[in-house]
């Protein structure tokens, strides 16, 4: 997917002064740069000191480790998957080449390299995802539990591999500082976990490629940090990494600085990236679990050189972990709204550890749950590890974390209704919040009043998700529509306009006008937005516990309009429907459950599924990956004079 001379008008046109300002600035860096490519300085008696307590490692539940161990001996064999696609040559990876399309990415000065034109590089995450080496912090994780050198000597291999491929400004691995960010904080875990084996000074601090690569990276990051409009979770991910390298490679004349200005930028950047309320502001669950993530292993990297971090980090990481046990469903799955991309900030564990449970249960290490948070029952890798690092959290009157379970965060416009039953949770989240994140919006979907309604933790309306971001137009725009969400759409377009994959350049708004979640018998919500002016789309949502029932009535203010009003079922979930009602069944746990949905008359409705030309019927349960569901969809007209109203009953 390439950018053309519109694209980036609008581009432009969504930033500040002083943003085209610092963006003038790196052109003239990069174009300097790409002849002035100077040497880390000589560095003598480097040391590691950042590691791991000698309880951490004794600390990690049985099954948990033996999860880790059979993933790490799936990646001995070569075995991976990335986005959906299956990789059987993890054993000698070749960096450069995408095996969805088998294009390998040219190579050349880094900021030359198209990485958006899937024609000329390939599909851009296939490539950058294994480079990342996360899956070999697995293997150093398998080797400090285990002691076996067969997985610390794969790592070796890998990385001497890797610094040979990509030296310093050239090829694709240098182009987007989030890569570099993860990347680095994966090395310090890497060599953290390597302690105990006797090649790892050899591979890490007495080497001078390791020590020219820690350098390149950290000047990159202090270069070219993502400014103003595109100051989100990339941000976070770039000065984590730079103050985890900074503390744990604390090496280089420039690492005080560095680790100086990192950690001013994480500071800044957390508090500007969440809400009061501790709900992620892009309004992308995935990304509020990404930030959580790097925000941790930040500050598990301050404790371990003993650098002091402002209060006010620890805060916001406080109530975004008090916000994310909040939202999750019984099972402990959080929404699924905006964009999600797979993004993890560290990763120290096998297949089948349940990231949402992983984060809690650090949150519990760290902060101490509360009382109305939810159980957690899954063990982790990686708890055990931070919570060795991590100083507890240091109790004070000055800060009050709510009492109950929050049901409304006003700032974000997240609503979410419950209704306990005894097959199962109802789960209803309503969107009435911000279309999304900074100017452009990057990872916010047309959505709108959306609901997303869950029972015991099935999807039974669903967010389809995200499932592509680059090289697959079509999709990106199919995904991220009006269409794709359980919400209204008048005369065929979005609420938001859309002027690129990253970018929206109007953007709907949205108030909540009740948000009434204190009567257990009865919860209720209301919103409007303004995405169709000058007709304004207004929807109520009420839960009634005892009835088992959801009503969503949507009115349209105005002229006279086209409507088509989708609901997204479920890939769990079968359909059968008749003229305006559909039964629904599904299976859960060996049991059969089931509901009806009463449709609005006045719009004549029809089951799409895994339809292509044009996309429509289709569920991403990860990014990368497809497949086929049933949405419903009623068209007619609006003109004002009723409302349409659905009506979602659970059959006991």
């Amino acid at each position: 997917m390439t950018m053309n001379a519109g694209w980036y008008l609008r581009r432009l046109s969504r930033m500040g002064p002083s943003e085209v300002g610092g963006r003038v600035g790196d052109a003239v860096r990069r174009r300097r740069w790409r002849s002035a490519r100077p040497d880390c300085p000589r560095v003598t008696g480097a040391r590691f000191t950042a590691v791991l307590p000698g309880q951490a490692i004794a600390a990690v539940p049985p099954d948990a480790a033996k999860r880790l161990v059979a993933e790490a001996d799936r990646l001995m064999e070569g075995h991976a998957e990335f986005f959906g696609v299956a990789r059987h040559d993890l054993a000698d990876p070749d960096w450069w080449c995408d095996p969805k399309t088998g294009r390998r990415a040219p190579w050349g000065y880094a900021f030359d390299v198209p990485y958006r034109d899937e024609d000329a590089v390939g599909d851009i995450k296939q490539i950058w995802e294994p480079s990342r080496h996360q899956y070999l912090t697995v293997l150093a994780a398998a080797y400090a539990l285990t002691g076996n050198e067969r997985y610390a000597e794969r790592v070796a291999q890998h990385l001497r591999s890797w610094w040979t491929a990509n030296p310093p400004l050239r090829g694709v691995h240098w182009i987007s500082g989030i890569e570099l960010g993860i990347r680095l904080l994966s090395w310090v875990w890497i060599r953290r976990l390597l302690d105990g084996w006797p090649g790892a000074a050899d591979l890490f601090e007495d080497n001078p490629v390791a020590r020219n690569q820690i350098w390149h990276h950290q000047r990159w990051l202090a270069a070219f940090p993502s400014r103003g409009s595109s100051a989100n979770n990339h941000v976070i991910a770039e000065a984590a990494g730079q103050f985890a390298a900074a503390c744990a490679f604390g090496w280089f004349p420039s690492s005080a600085s560095w680790r100086a200005d990192a950690l001013r930028s994480l500071e800044r950047h957390l508090r500007s990236n969440t809400f009061v309320s501790g709900l992620n502001r892009e309004l992308a669950s995935e990304y509020h679990g990404l930030v959580l993530e790097l925000g941790l292993a930040a500050v598990a990297e301050a404790d371990a050189a003993g650098v002091p971090v402002p209060a006010s980090v620890r805060l916001v990481l406080l109530r975004m972990t008090d916000a994310l046990a909040a939202v999750v469903d019984n099972r402990l799955r959080p929404p699924r709204q905006g964009d999600a991309d797979d993004g993890h900030g560290l990763v120290v564990d096998g297949a089948g550890t349940d990231r949402w449970a992983s984060l809690l249960a650090t949150g519990d290490a760290v902060f101490g749950r509360l009382a109305w948070w939810p159980e957690v029952t899954g063990t982790d890798v990686r708890t055990p590890l931070l919570a060795a690092l991590i100083r507890p959290y240091a109790k004070n009157g000055t800060v009050t974390r709510p009492a109950s379970r929050p049901a409304h965060f006003a700032d974000a416009g997240m609503t979410i209704l419950r209704a306990p039953e005894e097959t199962g949770e109802i789960w209803c989240r309503c969107d009435g919040g911000p279309h999304g994140f900074l100017s452009i919006a990057a990872h916010a979907h047309a959505d709108a009043l959306s609901v997303e309604v869950r029972h015991d933790g099935v999807d039974v309306l669903a967010d389809p998700g995200t499932y592509c971001y680059h090289g697959q137009p079509e999709w990106r725009q199919y995904f991220r529509s009006t269409l794709g969400h359980n919400t209204l759409e008048l005369d065929g377009g979005d609420q938001s306009v859309s002027g690129g994959p990253f970018l929206w350049t109007r953007h709907a708004r949205s108030r909540v006008l009740v948000a009434d979640t204190s009567d257990a018998g009865a919860v209720r919500w209301c919103a409007e937005h303004d995405g169709y002016e000058p007709s304004v789309h207004r929807r109520r949502v009420e839960l009634i516990a005892a009835a088992k029932e959801l009503r969503v009535v949507d009115e349209v203010r105005g002229d006279r309009r086209a409507v088509r009003l989708a609901f997204h079922l479920g890939p769990a979930i079968t359909a059968d429907l008749v003229d305006n009602r559909a039964v629904l069944t599904w299976t859960r746990d060996g049991e059969d459950r089931s509901a009806e949905l009463d449709l609005p008359g006045q719009l004549v409705w029809r089951a799409h599924r895994g339809e292509t030309n044009p996309p429509l019927g289709w569920y991403s349960a990860g990014f990368g990956r497809k497949e086929p569901t049933t949405t419903l969809v009623g068209t007619g007209f609006a003109d004002g004079a009723q409302g349409f109203t659905t009506v979602l009953r659970f059959r006991g």
